[in-house]
């Protein structure tokens, strides 16, 4: 009979750390959402974090899932680095406007969602004009510069989404055991 019971005990144990390491999972994945759009959070990377968890601790993750998961999250977050800048580069544009961008996102951040949207393009465009570049050129320069951020965040929120639906779909398997 001890034997029995202690097999109980362990067993509501190791159900109980799986709960929790799928809590955290779901918060991960969750605040990876919100970093796809909040430029300040890493959602990619984020939300991987939230995949790795489920691999580690509870095997509902299979070891190609992590690595294909692990890799985008890697070139999702490399291409938000590097697109605005080969895309700027690409139209004309010069460090001004890729400076701009960078402190019109920051200084978006503190005015809510269309700050987060339009200060990059507002950004681009005063330091395109800042650097001697005539309207129509900043337009462009800024334009491209509105583009990048838009697919780039699109990018990350659709990887972040669809690894959210993983670790809901994952950790609904670990409760239902």
């Amino acid at each position: 009979m001890p034997v029995k019971r202690l097999m109980s005990i362990i067993k509501n144990r190791v159900v109980l750390m799986e709960s929790v390491i799928a809590i955290i999972a779901l918060m991960c994945a969750v605040i990876g959402v919100i970093g796809a759009i909040v430029p300040a959070l890493p959602g990619p990377p984020i939300s991987f974090v939230g995949v790795l968890l489920l691999y580690i601790f509870s095997g509902e993750i299979s070891l190609t899932e992590l690595v294909l998961t692990g890799v985008f999250a890697t070139v999702i977050t490399l291409l938000d680095f590097v697109a605005p800048i080969l895309l700027t580069k690409k139209v004309g544009g010069s460090k001004y406007s890729m400076w701009g961008a960078g402190i019109g996102m920051f200084v978006g951040l503190f005015l809510g969602l269309p700050g987060i949207i339009f200060g990059p393009f507002i950004g681009a465009l005063i330091g395109e004009l800042m650097s001697g570049n005539t309207g129509g050129d900043a337009l462009k320069v800024a334009f491209m510069s509105f583009v990048s951020f838009m697919l780039t965040t699109g990018l990350k929120f659709v990887y972040c989404v669809f690894i959210l639906v993983m670790v809901i779909k994952d950790s609904w398997d670990i409760a239902w055991r």
